[in-house]
């Protein structure tokens, strides 16, 4: 817990030096890609370990906080949810028989998104942060032997990149926005999850 408070710490320092400096020079080639913004996320979730894989469809959101720093670059803070529908598992036999199931519920992430306007509404972005995991793992023992359920909260890292397009006009007062996007996270008990997920949001200007 301390860890995740000096990294959440860390992470709002950074975004509000962003945000206010990106505040300093705003841009004023028309694009809609500043202010707060909200959004939802469908896509794939490919959870990792024990040596395996399971792909399942997932669901989250993103709040975030845009400023522009010149006329092309828009960098920010945000904060994200994600889960797997009906969580995601791996099972594999067990060294000496029954079975060694681990399960990734929901991941909770802070960081910082950069990106370059390639046109006043297309975003080409790359994002990194810090996110927490809820995991379980649990061996279901044959005759014998003794199972055990271990329910726990592991901590890493997240990379990811993507684009944004602007729907609406720049006069809008919410703009709508659509994206796609790939994210990675690596967790520090050795297990991972990857994600391609498309995103439909909106602007607060």
């Amino acid at each position: 817990m301390r860890n995740l408070v000096l990294a959440m710490s860390a992470f709002g320092m950074i975004a509000s030096a962003s945000a206010a400096a990106a505040q300093e020079s705003e841009s004023t080639n028309g694009t809609s890609f500043r202010g707060f913004r909200a959004e939802a996320n469908v896509g794939g979730d490919r959870f990792q370990s024990q040596g395996v894989n399971n792909t399942k469809f997932g669901y989250g959101g993103t709040i975030g906080f845009d400023g522009q720093i010149g006329k092309r670059i828009v960098i920010g803070p945000e904060a994200s949810f994600w889960r797997a529908n009906n969580w995601n598992e791996n099972c594999t036999p067990g060294a000496t028989g029954g079975t060694i199931c681990h399960k990734s519920f929901e991941e909770f992430g802070v960081g910082v998104r950069a990106g370059v306007l390639v046109s006043p509404n297309f975003l080409v972005f790359g994002k990194g942060g810090y996110v927490v995991n809820e995991q379980r793992k649990r061996f279901d023992a044959p005759a014998g032997q003794t199972g055990f359920y271990n329910n726990f909260n592991t901590t890493g890292y997240q990379l990811g990149g993507g684009v944004e397009y602007t729907l609406s006009s720049p006069e809008a007062k919410v703009p709508f926005y659509v994206g796609a996007q790939y994210v990675y996270s690596q967790y520090n008990d050795h297990t991972s999850r990857q994600r391609v997920m498309g995103t439909v949001g909106i602007r607060f200007k």
